[in-house]
């Protein structure tokens, strides 16, 4: 599983919205690489942000 699908997969599961620093709680990987499935994310529209810092699945 790739890094992004990693970190989709835990927002879904969250079921909130979540920082990046949560993301990196609840999936146990590097702030850097969450960071970059991140900017994926956003590039493909996967994620949207409903407040400031704070991000969901679309």
């Amino acid at each position: 599983m790739e890094t992004k699908e990693i970190v989709l997969e835990a927002m879904k599961k969250a079921g909130v919205p979540v920082n990046a620093g949560k993301l990196v709680e609840l999936t146990g990987l590097e702030r850097k690489e969450v960071d970059k499935a991140m900017k994926q994310l956003k590039a493909e529209e996967a994620i949207v942000s409903p407040k400031v810092c704070f991000w969901q699945p679309r």
